[in-house]
């Protein structure tokens, strides 16, 4: 029977650190057992590479590069050889991820040798991972509505095509907007979409603002251009202005001027006359702002004292060498001449406190509009209007000219024809979408106390015979 080889004691007890003798099998300070210290590894020296062939490792290493001036030997990398199991059995070899062609293996290396790193001698023997395994994240909705097509959408009254944008936030620039109005990214509350208006509808062009006092605009507008049964071009514009003191007022002038611009264009392309169009637009357009006022009896007992929804309304065509307008309200037309030497003109008369004392001789112009109740008017369209009166009139310029239609948000700015006249930019008649920015610009600068709200129909040079505004 063989015996265990006996164990060198260490030099200190393993449990008290006292100093031993040589030949102790116990601690003499503290009894411990120095037979349970275990024996100190063997040292195996270093194995020698030689030849190529099975070394005394067992070990079959590949064959040595052949030598050769100026290119260094290839290094023997532990990852040169196949793996195996903790069983003994091969590792399965790797393949290239995403199905890219095998790099051909070091030289001298066995065929089956797996892909390395030149540089760290890492070797990606990992199958690859399908991508649609482990998404990463779902994907960001900016980047998804900006990804989004616009959608195109014609209006009903004839004016040109309008392209509907994702809507991105107007402080941070990235975040999307919610439905309620405010941006998902930084919670900023947006403009809304009737802040600012602009449209362009043949050779008709309007832009509506909310000013920078009001909480809301409560103007609205149509434009749009049209053709007589004989092929005559026609252009019209229909501008409405809210009542603040009744209740939803943006919805009465958007509802006003949707209605009087959709009758337009239905009644011209019939062939009815301007004027007589003009006047049943606005019966229209009152007709729908009427039925606003249509609730149920329980909402009316939790509001009994506000008024129906009201609005003003003007509107004008230019067709056949005729200038038409039409109103009820104090919103203006003005006829601009492209001579500036012409004198220009204002073609509505106001239904307000203010003309009814210049009417009347009670005070003069100057006075009324400088009154407080200078702009209380007294026609408007609404269920607690007085008799509707449309106003109607026809001219026929003899001269080219601009016809500008507005509420008071810009003619309280440029209240005479002269003083509107100096506003309106020269090139007003060829471009009228930047004059009417123009104008509404003015209003702003002059403090933009109210909304503000202007169209402008150039009018061709008249055929022969035509008479005077």
């Amino acid at each position: 029977m063989s015996q265990m080889p006996q164990q060198a004691a260490p030099a200190k007890c393993p449990s008290c650190a006292e100093p031993l003798e040589s030949g102790d099998l116990f601690c003499g300070a503290c009894g411990y057992d120095l037979s349970a210290v275990p024996a100190a590894p063997q040292d195996h020296p270093t194995l020698t590479m030689g030849a190529a062939g099975v070394g005394s490792s067992g070990v079959d290493w590949p064959p040595p590069e052949p030598e050769s001036s100026g290119t260094p030997a290839a290094p023997h990398l532990p990852t040169d050889l196949p793996g195996t199991d903790s069983g003994g059995k091969p590792l399965p070899v790797s393949r290239p991820a995403h199905g890219s062609p095998a790099a051909p293996p070091p030289h001298g290396a066995p065929p089956h040798a797996s892909p390395v790193s030149p540089a760290s001698g890492v070797r990606f023997d990992r199958p690859p991972e399908p991508d649609d395994d482990y998404p990463l994240q779902a994907p960001d909705p900016r980047v998804a509505a900006s990804a989004a097509e616009p959608a195109g959408a014609a209006d009903t009254t004839g004016t040109a095509e309008t392209t509907e944008l994702p809507k991105v936030c107007v402080a941070c620039r990235a975040g999307r907007v919610d439905d309620d109005g405010y941006c998902e990214n930084c919670g900023h509350a947006q403009p809304r979409e009737r802040d600012h208006m602009e449209q362009e509808s043949g050779p008709v062009a309007a832009v509506s603002d909310r000013g920078l006092r009001h909480h809301r605009n409560e103007d609205a507008f149509a434009v749009g251009h049209t053709a007589l049964p004989d092929g005559t071009p026609a252009a019209l514009a229909v501008v409405c202005d809210g009542v603040s003191s009744a209740t939803r007022p943006d919805e009465a002038s958007m509802a006003a001027s949707r209605a009087a611009g959709e009758a337009l264009v239905a009644a011209l392309e019939q062939g009815t006359h301007p004027q007589q169009a003009l006047h049943d637009a606005i019966v229209a357009a009152s007709q729908a702002v009427n039925a606003l006022a249509e609730e149920p009896p329980s909402a009316r007992e939790h509001t009994p004292h506000q008024n129906a929804p009201a609005c003003t309304i003007v509107g004008a065509i230019v067709a056949s060498g005729l200038l038409v307008v039409g109103w009820v309200g104090d919103s203006r037309v003005y006829w601009v001449p492209v001579d500036r030497s012409a004198p220009a003109a204002r073609l509505t008369e106001d239904d307000s406190w203010a003309a009814q004392m210049v009417a009347a001789g009670l005070m003069s112009e100057a006075e009324a509009y400088a009154d407080e109740r200078a702009h209380a008017i007294t026609g408007w369209l609404g269920a607690d209007a007085y008799e509707l009166e449309p106003h109607t009139a026809s001219f026929k310029p003899d001269r080219p000219g601009v016809v500008v239609v507005c509420t008071d948000g810009l003619w309280n700015y440029a209240e005479t024809a002269e003083e509107m006249a100096e506003i309106v930019p020269a090139d007003a008649d060829v471009r009228p979408l930047h004059a009417a920015r123009v104008l509404v610009g003015h209003a702003l600068d002059g403090g933009g106390h109210d909304n503000v709200t202007v169209a402008l129909l150039p009018f061709p040079e008249p055929p022969e015979g035509a008479g005077s505004a």
